[in-house]
Protein backbone atom coordinates (compact mmCIF):
# COMPACT_ATOMS: atom_id res chain seq x y z
CA UNK A 1 0.00 0.00 0.00
CA UNK A 2 1.11 3.46 -1.04
CA UNK A 3 1.25 6.68 1.43
CA UNK A 4 -1.26 8.10 -0.88
CA UNK A 5 -3.43 5.13 -0.27
CA UNK A 6 -3.61 4.42 3.88
CA UNK A 7 -6.87 6.32 3.75
CA UNK A 8 -8.55 3.78 2.28
CA UNK A 9 -10.90 1.27 4.03
CA UNK A 10 -11.17 -2.22 3.10
CA UNK A 11 -14.19 -3.05 0.59
CA UNK A 12 -17.36 -3.26 2.56
CA UNK A 13 -16.27 -1.61 5.58
CA UNK A 14 -17.38 1.60 6.16
CA UNK A 15 -17.11 4.94 8.91
CA UNK A 16 -19.71 7.22 9.98
CA UNK A 17 -18.75 10.82 9.89
CA UNK A 18 -20.48 13.46 11.99
CA UNK A 19 -23.88 14.14 10.66
CA UNK A 20 -23.82 10.78 9.69
CA UNK A 21 -23.13 9.42 13.44
CA UNK A 22 -25.33 11.79 14.52
CA UNK A 23 -28.00 10.36 12.63
CA UNK A 24 -27.21 6.71 13.70
CA UNK A 25 -26.59 7.27 17.23
CA UNK A 26 -30.03 9.78 17.95
CA UNK A 27 -31.82 6.07 15.73
CA UNK A 28 -30.12 3.95 17.86
CA UNK A 29 -31.22 5.63 21.24
CA UNK A 30 -34.87 6.14 20.03
CA UNK A 31 -34.75 2.55 19.09
CA UNK A 32 -33.43 0.86 22.14
CA UNK A 33 -35.66 3.32 24.33
CA UNK A 34 -38.86 1.91 22.29
CA UNK A 35 -37.52 -1.98 22.67
CA UNK A 36 -37.12 -1.02 26.63
CA UNK A 37 -40.73 0.02 26.37
CA UNK A 38 -41.75 -3.21 25.32
CA UNK A 39 -40.10 -4.54 28.55
CA UNK A 40 -37.11 -6.12 26.41
CA UNK A 41 -33.83 -5.36 28.75
CA UNK A 42 -30.73 -4.49 26.85
CA UNK A 43 -27.65 -6.59 27.02
CA UNK A 44 -24.40 -5.73 25.27
CA UNK A 45 -21.89 -9.05 24.87
CA UNK A 46 -18.20 -9.16 23.96
CA UNK A 47 -17.30 -8.40 20.02
CA UNK A 48 -15.29 -11.47 20.03
CA UNK A 49 -15.41 -15.03 21.71
CA UNK A 50 -13.70 -18.26 21.50
CA UNK A 51 -14.85 -19.75 17.79
CA UNK A 52 -16.28 -22.62 19.23
CA UNK A 53 -18.67 -20.73 21.83
CA UNK A 54 -19.42 -18.32 18.96
CA UNK A 55 -19.89 -21.08 16.68
CA UNK A 56 -21.73 -23.40 18.36
CA UNK A 57 -25.12 -24.03 17.22
CA UNK A 58 -24.94 -21.46 14.88
CA UNK A 59 -24.70 -23.47 11.47
CA UNK A 60 -22.18 -23.39 8.80
CA UNK A 61 -23.55 -19.62 7.17
CA UNK A 62 -22.22 -18.42 10.40
CA UNK A 63 -18.73 -20.02 10.11
CA UNK A 64 -18.39 -18.81 6.68
CA UNK A 65 -19.55 -15.09 7.68
CA UNK A 66 -17.07 -15.19 10.47
CA UNK A 67 -13.30 -13.39 10.95
CA UNK A 68 -11.05 -15.71 12.82
CA UNK A 69 -8.02 -14.46 14.82
CA UNK A 70 -5.74 -16.49 17.30
CA UNK A 71 -5.77 -15.51 20.95
CA UNK A 72 -1.99 -14.68 22.36
CA UNK A 73 -2.65 -15.05 25.42
CA UNK A 74 -4.53 -18.67 25.93
CA UNK A 75 -3.42 -19.44 21.82
CA UNK A 76 -7.09 -20.64 21.19
CA UNK A 77 -8.92 -19.64 18.20
CA UNK A 78 -11.17 -16.72 18.64
CA UNK A 79 -14.60 -15.23 16.58
CA UNK A 80 -15.57 -11.93 15.98
CA UNK A 81 -19.52 -12.19 15.70
CA UNK A 82 -21.15 -12.03 12.50
CA UNK A 83 -24.24 -12.19 14.78
CA UNK A 84 -25.63 -11.50 17.88
CA UNK A 85 -27.97 -14.42 18.29
CA UNK A 86 -25.36 -17.11 19.49
CA UNK A 87 -24.13 -14.43 21.75
CA UNK A 88 -27.44 -13.65 23.05
CA UNK A 89 -28.78 -17.66 23.31
CA UNK A 90 -25.34 -17.92 25.54
CA UNK A 91 -26.17 -15.40 27.87
CA UNK A 92 -30.21 -16.38 28.12
CA UNK A 93 -28.75 -20.01 28.98
CA UNK A 94 -25.85 -19.81 31.02
CA UNK A 95 -25.85 -15.89 32.94
CA UNK A 96 -29.39 -15.12 33.40
CA UNK A 97 -31.12 -18.92 33.79
CA UNK A 98 -34.59 -17.27 34.52
CA UNK A 99 -37.12 -19.89 33.57
CA UNK A 100 -39.74 -17.61 32.87
CA UNK A 101 -40.04 -15.76 29.69
CA UNK A 102 -36.90 -13.22 28.47
CA UNK A 103 -37.23 -10.31 26.38
CA UNK A 104 -33.64 -9.33 25.48
CA UNK A 105 -31.98 -6.53 22.87
CA UNK A 106 -29.18 -5.29 21.72
CA UNK A 107 -26.81 -3.22 19.45
CA UNK A 108 -23.70 -3.02 18.72
CA UNK A 109 -21.19 -3.83 15.65
CA UNK A 110 -20.67 -7.07 14.01
CA UNK A 111 -18.25 -8.20 11.37
CA UNK A 112 -18.82 -10.16 8.33
CA UNK A 113 -15.84 -11.62 5.97
CA UNK A 114 -18.60 -11.01 3.30
CA UNK A 115 -21.20 -8.23 2.24
CA UNK A 116 -25.12 -9.17 1.97
CA UNK A 117 -26.47 -8.78 -1.16
CA UNK A 118 -24.44 -6.48 -3.87
CA UNK A 119 -24.74 -3.42 -2.04
CA UNK A 120 -24.73 -4.58 1.50
CA UNK A 121 -22.05 -3.84 4.15
CA UNK A 122 -19.13 -6.05 5.73
CA UNK A 123 -19.76 -3.68 9.47
CA UNK A 124 -23.10 -3.56 10.21
CA UNK A 125 -24.45 -1.90 13.37
CA UNK A 126 -26.66 -4.74 14.38
CA UNK A 127 -30.00 -3.65 16.42
CA UNK A 128 -32.28 -6.76 17.38
CA UNK A 129 -35.10 -8.44 19.94
CA UNK A 130 -35.52 -11.78 21.05
CA UNK A 131 -38.02 -13.83 23.26
CA UNK A 132 -36.55 -16.95 25.29
CA UNK A 133 -39.04 -19.11 27.06
CA UNK A 134 -42.41 -19.17 24.59
CA UNK A 135 -43.16 -21.55 21.61
CA UNK A 136 -46.40 -20.41 20.92
CA UNK A 137 -47.75 -18.19 17.60
CA UNK A 138 -48.12 -15.10 20.47
CA UNK A 139 -44.30 -14.38 20.80
CA UNK A 140 -43.97 -14.69 17.19
CA UNK A 141 -46.55 -12.15 16.20
CA UNK A 142 -45.31 -9.89 19.52
CA UNK A 143 -41.49 -10.14 17.32
CA UNK A 144 -42.90 -9.58 14.15
CA UNK A 145 -45.31 -6.56 15.64
CA UNK A 146 -42.09 -5.50 17.08
CA UNK A 147 -40.18 -5.70 14.03
CA UNK A 148 -42.59 -3.76 12.30
CA UNK A 149 -42.84 -0.69 14.81
CA UNK A 150 -38.94 -0.42 14.43
CA UNK A 151 -39.06 0.48 11.04
CA UNK A 152 -42.40 2.94 11.43
CA UNK A 153 -40.17 4.84 13.93
CA UNK A 154 -37.03 4.75 12.14
CA UNK A 155 -39.62 6.30 9.32
CA UNK A 156 -39.98 3.59 7.00
CA UNK A 157 -43.31 2.99 4.90
CA UNK A 158 -44.34 1.28 2.14
CA UNK A 159 -42.96 -2.05 4.23
CA UNK A 160 -43.29 -5.05 2.17
CA UNK A 161 -43.41 -8.52 4.97
CA UNK A 162 -42.37 -11.34 3.48
CA UNK A 163 -43.23 -14.71 5.41
CA UNK A 164 -42.20 -18.48 5.26
CA UNK A 165 -41.41 -21.73 7.31
CA UNK A 166 -38.78 -23.73 7.47
CA UNK A 167 -40.82 -26.82 8.22
CA UNK A 168 -42.56 -26.72 4.82
CA UNK A 169 -39.40 -27.28 2.73
CA UNK A 170 -38.12 -29.65 5.13
CA UNK A 171 -41.71 -31.26 5.19
CA UNK A 172 -41.90 -31.50 1.76
CA UNK A 173 -38.50 -33.05 1.59
CA UNK A 174 -38.75 -35.58 4.30
CA UNK A 175 -41.84 -36.78 2.29
CA UNK A 176 -40.04 -37.86 -0.46
CA UNK A 177 -37.31 -39.71 0.95
CA UNK A 178 -34.17 -38.39 -0.69
CA UNK A 179 -30.87 -39.03 -0.34
CA UNK A 180 -27.95 -36.67 0.88
CA UNK A 181 -27.18 -35.45 -2.82
CA UNK A 182 -30.77 -35.53 -3.72
CA UNK A 183 -31.79 -32.75 -0.56
CA UNK A 184 -28.39 -30.73 -1.50
CA UNK A 185 -29.12 -30.26 -4.63
CA UNK A 186 -32.89 -29.16 -4.54
CA UNK A 187 -31.82 -27.14 -1.58
CA UNK A 188 -29.42 -24.85 -4.21
CA UNK A 189 -31.89 -24.83 -6.62
CA UNK A 190 -34.91 -23.66 -4.20
CA UNK A 191 -31.90 -21.00 -2.95
CA UNK A 192 -31.33 -19.76 -6.54
CA UNK A 193 -35.47 -19.64 -7.55
CA UNK A 194 -33.59 -21.40 -10.60
CA UNK A 195 -37.11 -22.95 -12.00
CA UNK A 196 -36.23 -24.28 -15.50
CA UNK A 197 -33.33 -26.37 -13.73
CA UNK A 198 -35.41 -27.58 -10.89
CA UNK A 199 -38.43 -29.10 -13.26
CA UNK A 200 -35.42 -31.07 -15.39
CA UNK A 201 -33.79 -32.45 -12.07
CA UNK A 202 -36.73 -33.57 -10.56
CA UNK A 203 -37.82 -34.85 -13.72
CA UNK A 204 -34.72 -36.64 -13.44
CA UNK A 205 -35.59 -38.57 -10.39
CA UNK A 206 -37.00 -41.65 -11.04
CA UNK A 207 -37.65 -43.13 -7.83
CA UNK A 208 -40.11 -40.90 -7.33
CA UNK A 209 -43.95 -40.81 -7.75
CA UNK A 210 -45.91 -38.05 -9.53
CA UNK A 211 -47.15 -36.77 -6.72
CA UNK A 212 -44.15 -36.06 -5.31
CA UNK A 213 -43.03 -34.79 -8.21
CA UNK A 214 -45.41 -32.10 -8.25
CA UNK A 215 -44.70 -31.36 -4.76
CA UNK A 216 -41.07 -30.70 -5.71
CA UNK A 217 -41.81 -28.74 -8.72
CA UNK A 218 -44.42 -26.51 -7.43
CA UNK A 219 -43.23 -25.86 -4.18
CA UNK A 220 -41.10 -22.76 -5.27
CA UNK A 221 -44.01 -21.59 -6.98
CA UNK A 222 -45.87 -21.29 -3.83
CA UNK A 223 -45.03 -17.70 -3.85
CA UNK A 224 -46.97 -14.69 -3.61
CA UNK A 225 -50.12 -13.25 -1.62
CA UNK A 226 -52.45 -14.23 0.91
CA UNK A 227 -54.22 -17.38 -1.72
CA UNK A 228 -50.36 -18.65 -1.49
CA UNK A 229 -51.88 -20.10 1.45
CA UNK A 230 -54.56 -21.67 0.30
CA UNK A 231 -53.12 -23.26 -2.67
CA UNK A 232 -50.42 -24.69 -0.24
CA UNK A 233 -52.83 -26.07 2.19
CA UNK A 234 -54.42 -27.89 -1.30
CA UNK A 235 -51.65 -29.00 -2.94
CA UNK A 236 -49.26 -30.20 0.38
CA UNK A 237 -52.03 -30.23 3.49
CA UNK A 238 -51.95 -34.30 2.98
CA UNK A 239 -48.43 -34.42 3.06
CA UNK A 240 -47.87 -34.67 6.78
CA UNK A 241 -48.87 -33.20 10.01
CA UNK A 242 -45.82 -30.84 10.72
CA UNK A 243 -46.99 -28.84 7.36
CA UNK A 244 -50.54 -28.57 7.77
CA UNK A 245 -49.16 -27.17 11.32
CA UNK A 246 -46.83 -24.46 9.72
CA UNK A 247 -49.60 -22.98 7.19
CA UNK A 248 -52.41 -22.67 9.77
CA UNK A 249 -49.39 -21.30 12.06
CA UNK A 250 -48.77 -18.73 8.86
CA UNK A 251 -52.41 -18.38 8.52
CA UNK A 252 -52.92 -16.94 12.25
CA UNK A 253 -49.56 -14.55 11.85
CA UNK A 254 -51.04 -12.54 8.36
CA UNK A 255 -54.24 -12.27 10.09
CA UNK A 256 -52.94 -10.96 13.26
CA UNK A 257 -50.52 -8.60 11.51
CA UNK A 258 -53.25 -7.45 8.40
CA UNK A 259 -54.70 -6.52 11.86
CA UNK A 260 -52.15 -4.48 13.59
CA UNK A 261 -50.59 -2.97 10.43
CA UNK A 262 -53.06 -2.25 7.66
CA UNK A 263 -50.79 -0.57 5.13
CA UNK A 264 -47.77 -3.08 5.66
CA UNK A 265 -47.59 -5.60 2.29
CA UNK A 266 -47.63 -9.33 2.74
CA UNK A 267 -45.82 -11.80 0.64
CA UNK A 268 -45.40 -15.38 1.22
CA UNK A 269 -42.38 -17.49 0.07
CA UNK A 270 -42.39 -21.35 1.24
CA UNK A 271 -39.40 -22.31 -0.48
CA UNK A 272 -37.71 -19.44 1.27
CA UNK A 273 -34.14 -20.80 2.49
CA UNK A 274 -32.14 -17.43 2.42
CA UNK A 275 -32.23 -17.24 6.81
CA UNK A 276 -30.06 -18.81 8.73
CA UNK A 277 -30.11 -22.38 8.78
CA UNK A 278 -30.26 -22.51 12.85
CA UNK A 279 -34.48 -21.49 12.69
CA UNK A 280 -36.44 -23.96 13.10
CA UNK A 281 -40.03 -22.34 12.46
CA UNK A 282 -41.37 -18.95 10.89
CA UNK A 283 -39.15 -17.05 9.08
CA UNK A 284 -39.91 -13.41 7.68
CA UNK A 285 -38.07 -10.74 6.49
CA UNK A 286 -39.00 -7.12 6.03
CA UNK A 287 -38.28 -4.70 2.24
CA UNK A 288 -38.75 -1.63 0.92
CA UNK A 289 -39.39 -0.48 -2.45
CA UNK A 290 -36.03 0.32 -4.35
CA UNK A 291 -33.63 -1.62 -1.48
CA UNK A 292 -32.65 -5.35 -2.82
CA UNK A 293 -31.89 -6.62 0.73
CA UNK A 294 -33.70 -6.93 3.64
CA UNK A 295 -34.06 -4.05 5.88
CA UNK A 296 -34.84 -6.53 8.39
CA UNK A 297 -34.69 -10.34 8.82
CA UNK A 298 -35.70 -12.82 11.86
CA UNK A 299 -37.84 -15.97 12.79
CA UNK A 300 -37.71 -18.91 15.30
CA UNK A 301 -34.89 -20.74 16.03
CA UNK A 302 -36.14 -23.06 19.26
CA UNK A 303 -33.25 -25.31 21.42
CA UNK A 304 -30.60 -22.77 20.00
CA UNK A 305 -29.50 -22.46 23.86
CA UNK A 306 -29.27 -26.62 24.13
CA UNK A 307 -25.32 -26.75 23.43
CA UNK A 308 -25.02 -24.49 26.37
CA UNK A 309 -27.16 -26.35 28.44
CA UNK A 310 -30.65 -24.86 28.63
CA UNK A 311 -32.48 -25.57 26.05
CA UNK A 312 -35.53 -23.07 25.09
CA UNK A 313 -37.67 -21.82 22.55
CA UNK A 314 -36.87 -18.57 20.76
CA UNK A 315 -37.72 -16.12 18.03
CA UNK A 316 -36.28 -12.82 17.52
CA UNK A 317 -35.71 -9.89 14.70
CA UNK A 318 -32.13 -7.64 13.89
CA UNK A 319 -31.95 -5.08 11.75
CA UNK A 320 -29.16 -2.90 10.63
CA UNK A 321 -29.25 0.87 11.84
CA UNK A 322 -26.94 2.12 9.17
CA UNK A 323 -29.18 0.82 6.50
CA UNK A 324 -32.01 2.26 8.38
CA UNK A 325 -30.57 5.79 8.63
CA UNK A 326 -29.19 5.80 4.47
CA UNK A 327 -33.24 4.67 3.83
CA UNK A 328 -34.92 7.78 6.10
CA UNK A 329 -34.99 11.53 6.13
CA UNK A 330 -33.87 11.66 10.01
CA UNK A 331 -33.78 15.03 11.44
CA UNK A 332 -31.51 15.78 14.69
CA UNK A 333 -32.20 18.45 16.69
CA UNK A 334 -29.12 20.04 17.36
CA UNK A 335 -28.65 22.04 20.49
CA UNK A 336 -27.28 25.66 20.45
CA UNK A 337 -23.42 26.21 20.12
CA UNK A 338 -22.11 29.01 22.15
CA UNK A 339 -18.75 29.91 21.88
CA UNK A 340 -16.60 30.60 24.81
CA UNK A 341 -13.42 31.82 25.91
CA UNK A 342 -10.91 29.46 27.50
CA UNK A 343 -12.37 28.55 30.81
CA UNK A 344 -9.06 30.47 32.50
CA UNK A 345 -11.32 31.76 35.63
CA UNK A 346 -13.06 29.53 37.84
CA UNK A 347 -16.20 31.66 37.24
CA UNK A 348 -16.68 31.28 33.46
CA UNK A 349 -15.88 27.59 33.90
CA UNK A 350 -18.73 27.63 36.39
CA UNK A 351 -20.52 29.19 33.95
CA UNK A 352 -19.90 27.37 30.82
CA UNK A 353 -20.85 23.74 32.98
CA UNK A 354 -24.17 25.58 33.95
CA UNK A 355 -25.35 26.14 30.16
CA UNK A 356 -24.33 22.53 29.24
CA UNK A 357 -26.66 21.44 32.58
CA UNK A 358 -29.55 23.65 30.33
CA UNK A 359 -28.62 21.55 27.27
CA UNK A 360 -26.23 24.19 25.57
CA UNK A 361 -23.19 23.01 23.85
CA UNK A 362 -20.78 25.14 25.12
CA UNK A 363 -17.05 25.04 23.22
CA UNK A 364 -14.27 26.61 24.15
CA UNK A 365 -12.45 28.18 21.10
CA UNK A 366 -8.70 27.53 21.21
CA UNK A 367 -6.19 30.08 19.68
CA UNK A 368 -9.00 32.37 18.05
CA UNK A 369 -10.07 29.29 15.58
CA UNK A 370 -13.51 27.74 15.44
CA UNK A 371 -14.34 25.72 11.94
CA UNK A 372 -17.96 25.14 12.60
CA UNK A 373 -21.33 27.50 13.32
CA UNK A 374 -22.72 28.99 16.35
CA UNK A 375 -25.57 31.10 17.98
CA UNK A 376 -24.32 32.77 21.11
CA UNK A 377 -20.95 33.39 22.75
CA UNK A 378 -20.07 34.30 26.45
CA UNK A 379 -18.73 37.63 27.13
CA UNK A 380 -17.77 39.31 30.24
CA UNK A 381 -20.38 42.22 30.55
CA UNK A 382 -20.38 44.85 33.55
CA UNK A 383 -18.40 42.72 35.69
CA UNK A 384 -20.11 38.77 34.50
CA UNK A 385 -20.19 36.44 32.10
CA UNK A 386 -23.35 36.38 30.16
CA UNK A 387 -24.84 35.19 27.26
CA UNK A 388 -24.96 36.91 24.51
CA UNK A 389 -26.41 36.15 20.67
CA UNK A 390 -23.62 36.15 17.99
CA UNK A 391 -24.87 38.67 15.12
CA UNK A 392 -25.35 37.46 11.60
Amino acid sequence: MTLADRWLLPEGVDEALPEQAAKIEHLRRTLLNLHESWGYQLVIPPLLEYLDSLLTGAGSDLEIETFKVIDQLSGRLLGIRADFTSQVARIDAHCLKDDGVQRLSYCGSVLRTMPAGLDGTRSPIQLGAEIYGHGGVESDIEVLSLMLQTLSVAGLSNVVLDLGHVDVVSGVLAACNLNADQERKLIELYKAKDLPELDRYVESLNDLRDVQKQWLVNLPRLCGGEDVLNRASELLGDVNESIRDAIVLLQQVSRSICQRFPNVGLHFDLSDLVSYSYHTGVVFAAYVPGHGNAIARGGRYNNIGQVFGRSRPATGFSTDVKALVSLTDIVVNKPKTVLSPICSSNELWLKANSLRAEGYQVVEVLDGLYAGSADFKLDFVDGVWQLLPLRS
